[in-house]
């Protein structure tokens, strides 16, 4: 009998994790609708990653030992990651919120093509039509299967950030196979990067996107969900990916990672007590249907093969990237 391959054992592992993350960024809607009422975009996501990359920057010690092509390629991750946070956020105030939620879902139908390109990786014919199934449900969820589109600059700027999201779990995976380093030194050197990234605009283009804190004691919700966005929605969330995805193939983690809108619903309709349409539940059930259907084997092939197994202990890629950060989660 042979004997199964430590990358393989810790595949359920790796997708309960990123279930996981799917799950708590679904949550994060309403929380960053709540903390925008208080802060603006720009400063909101220099305070969460700034607050992230204090509480990670012991671990940037482990960048010692590596040589300038690793370093150059973490910090493309980071900026990768700034890149999809702001053409999200920004996006999604030029756009319906409907066209956007469709228009973002389609970073699961690209990722095959971009793994397939960048990674010489050919998709299953599971995982194909995984891909459609969760397409189909991401129409439903969104709007009832009726969006209308008069293209403009926000679903341009989605469209972008979806094609992004695609990327950045690629080249993630490609740059931490070639050079592993531990998930929370990736994700402090994104939260760094991410955090000079947005101060640097803000104060240089968007002036009126750098203001002043609202009082720790007359903003309690505030800060509650500032807490909330650093410690779940971006230490946990990004450290699971950043671990998960260099033991699975991005195609894989991203119908995973697709749930996400699904969760959100969920979430919206018993947190927010929001109305979640007969069609948008179908839809959301077929999301999560998607994801279970990439999370099996199927005939004799394990999940996830053919990825490359996972590029040394803690080494990983992900939406640390930026892949599965949502506007949602800035």
């Amino acid at each position: 009998m042979s004997r199964e391959s430590p990358a393989r054992r810790v595949l359920p592992l790796a997708d309960l994790l990123l279930f996981a993350v799917a799950m708590v960024w679904g949550s994060s809607y309403g929380v960053v609708k709540s903390a925008l009422a208080f802060y603006p975009v720009l400063g909101l996501l220099t305070l969460r990653f700034g607050i992230t990359f204090c509480l990670l920057a012991v671990n940037l010690r482990h960048l010692r030992s590596a040589n300038g092509k690793t370093l150059a390629g973490v910090i493309v991750l980071g900026l990768l990651l700034l890149s999809i946070f702001l053409a999200e956020t920004f996006g999604v105030l030029h756009t319906r919120a409907a066209n956007a939620a469709f228009l973002i879902s389609l970073c699961v139908v690209l990722t095959p093509l971009v793994e397939w390109a960048l990674l010489r990786r050919r998709p299953s014919t599971p995982e194909w039509v995984a891909v459609g199934v969760s397409f189909a449900g991401a129409w439903l969820l969104a709007g009832n299967g009726t969006l209308s589109f008069d293209f403009n600059l926000g679903d341009g700027l989605i469209l972008t950030a979806a094609v992004l999201r695609a990327l950045a779990v690629c080249v993630t995976k490609r740059v931490l196979q070639a050079a592993p380093l531990p998930a929370l030194t990736v994700t402090a050197v994104q939260a760094g990067v991410v955090t000079i990234g947005s101060a640097a605009i803000a104060l240089t283009i968007a002036p009126a996107q750098w203001q002043t804190l609202p009082s720790v004691a007359g903003h309690t919700a505030f800060w509650g969900s500032v807490l909330y966005l650093v410690f779940a929605c971006t230490l946990f969330a990004f450290f699971a990916q950043n671990y998960a995805i260099g033991r699975s193939s991005p195609t894989r983690v991203s119908l995973l990672m697709g749930s996400e809108p699904a969760f959100g619903a969920l979430f919206a309709s018993v947190w927010l007590g929001e109305h979640v349409s007969t069609a948008g539940w179908i839809g959301g059930a077929m999301i999560v249907a998607a994801s279970f259907m990439a999370s099996v084997s199927w005939r004799g092939r394990p999940a996830g093969a053919g990825a490359g197994a996972g590029a040394g202990a803690g080494a990983g890629a992900g939406a640390g990237a930026g892949a599965g950060a949502g506007a949602a989660e800035a």
